[in-house]
């Protein structure tokens, strides 16, 4: 390569940075004047870095096939801004795939067009509907990122308000306030916070990125009255997983001030196991009882339902190889659970799953078709469940591969699915993945009826991503998705 060259390379470069910082501030005021987020093919652009908004349109070569730079975006961005939009979700870079296929002309024409049920639907009285109080009963792994999605997604239409946070706590209150606030503001898997957390001991509050948090020491239910800290009509997120069934679950209903409870772990009984993007539509207006499932449920159900729609499944067996989680030991002691007794850093534990049976509270259809084990091994967060299974016809590696890339880039299950074609790739880098599951598909086997998929998921981050789009639905938070699906 020549000087020449070289010089055109990292001139562009240079050009498509600052293309791209121009676009930050107009992508806050999408988000926040308007109610819009942009996303470029479902990875969201709002409050992101330049250099995350440059990969990310990277990341369209590798999906689409087609080259999308910042410059084609950049016109689509700066016109949005002009269109008076209404509250959606709006992806950028589906709408600059589309334009460059059209062969370009008239921008603005071509938004209004494409995105007609929100032209000139901005209301600026920011009338959108009526915020939700958020309760977080417990405060561990899920917990934690629970409130960092909430916190970073609160404004932009999306109405939900993390209000409180109910911990046991005795003896120092300050200091107890101050290692909670360090544990939301670093975080060895997933990071640092985004943002400033303050600590209020006085009036035993967390504020973080200006979110007033109250935190409310308790040993159970029974004891809170949210409307004592004017909370009203909240739904508590319960994440410690000490209560299951309705019985226990209930006691969350009798608090003054709550109108719903979402478990974050499998129910047991009658109560709905929900998987948002699959069943979320069952849920019934005066379900006040509800479980987001498990991690490991949420990761699979998505590609067993699409697969089962397109190919039918005839029967399977489900191998999770799962991180190893709180509730097993550090080094060998004594655990109530077979083989959970031994040191999780140092071994490979062979377990029970109950996500395999757990299909079918999901997919009915599949009841009684599926088996299920687990392997816990010595990595802190990231699994991978590996899908063996007889479908009812026949298909190749490179068509199955080909059909769940369509799922996860324009269909309905967008958010649920992802897709990956690397062989570099590990399970580190999932961290971080708001889906909840991502098909790697390179090691996809297909032969004739039988085939196996490897699904990676992050079983903290992407499973509570999961548990805030049920908040969401069962809060009335709905946004139209734009450009529409195909499939």
């Amino acid at each position: 390569m020549s000087q020449q060259s070289r010089d055109t390379v990292f001139q562009e470069w240079h050009d498509n940075q600052a293309l791209a910082e121009q676009m930050i501030p107009l992508i806050g005021r999408l988000y926040r004047h308007h109610n819009v987020v942009t996303t470029l093919y479902g990875r969201s652009l709002f409050n992101r870095s330049v250099i995350r908004i440059l990969k990310d349109h990277r990341f369209v070569r590798k999906v689409e096939g087609t080259e999308l730079s910042v410059s084609d975006t950049f016109p689509l961005v700066e016109a949005l801004v002009n269109l008076n939009l209404g509250p959606a979700h709006v992806d950028v870079g589906k709408l600059g795939v589309a334009f460059k296929k059209r062969g370009g002309g008239d921008v603005e024409a071509f938004l209004r067009e494409e995105l007609a049920e929100i032209v000139d639907a901005h209301d600026p009285s920011g009338n959108n509907g009526q915020s939700k109080d958020v309760v977080l009963y417990g405060f561990g792994r899920i917990g934690r990122l629970l409130a960092r999605i909430l916190i970073d997604k609160a404004g932009g239409g999306n109405l939900l308000r993390l209000r409180a946070i109910v911990v046991r706590g005795r003896g120092d209150i300050a200091k107890d306030l101050e290692k909670r606030a360090s544990l939301l503001r670093r975080d060895s898997v997933h990071g640092p916070f985004n943002g400033t957390i303050q600590v209020d001991a006085e009036a035993r509050t967390l504020t973080a990125n200006g979110n007033v948090i109250q935190v409310i020491y308790a040993d159970s239910p029974a004891e809170v009255d949210y409307t004592a800290y004017g909370i009203d009509n909240a739904v508590v997120v319960d994440n410690t997983g000490i209560w299951r069934d309705e019985a226990g679950l209930g006691q969350h209903l009798e608090c003054k001030g709550v109108s719903k409870a979402l478990l974050t772990a499998p129910g047991k009984g009658d109560i709905k196991n929900i998987v948002y993007g699959i069943n979320h539509q069952d849920i019934a207006e005066n379900d006040s009882i509800l479980s987001a499932a498990s991690c490991t449920t949420n990761a699979i159900v998505p590609v067993l339902k699409v697969l089962n729609d397109e190919y039918g499944i005839d029967c399977g067996h489900v191998e999770t190889v799962h991180a190893y989680t709180n509730d097993q030991n550090l080094i060998d002691n004594y655990h109530k659970g077979d083989r959970r007794g031994r040191s999780a850093p140092l071994n490979m534990v062979l377990t029970e799953t109950g996500a395999a049976k757990a299909v079918a509270k999901a997919l009915p259809e599949l009841t009684g078709k599926l088996t299920g084990n687990a392997i816990r091994v010595p990595t802190p967060n990231v699994s991978m469940a590996i899908l063996n299974l007889t479908l009812e016809r026949e298909t190749d590696a490179e068509a199955l591969n080909d059909f769940l890339r369509r799922m996860s880039l324009d269909s309905p299950y967008q958010k649920q699915i992802d897709f990956v074609d690397s062989p570099e790739v590990v399970s580190t880098d999932f961290v971080g993945n708001r889906h909840a599951g991502i098909v790697d598909a390179k090691a996809t086997i297909a032969n004739g009826k039988h085939a196996v998929l490897y699904v990676w998921y992050d079983n903290e981050f992407g499973y509570s991503c999961q548990v805030v789009r049920i908040l969401q639905h069962i809060s009335n938070v709905h946004f139209l998705k734009l450009p529409r699906a195909q499939a």
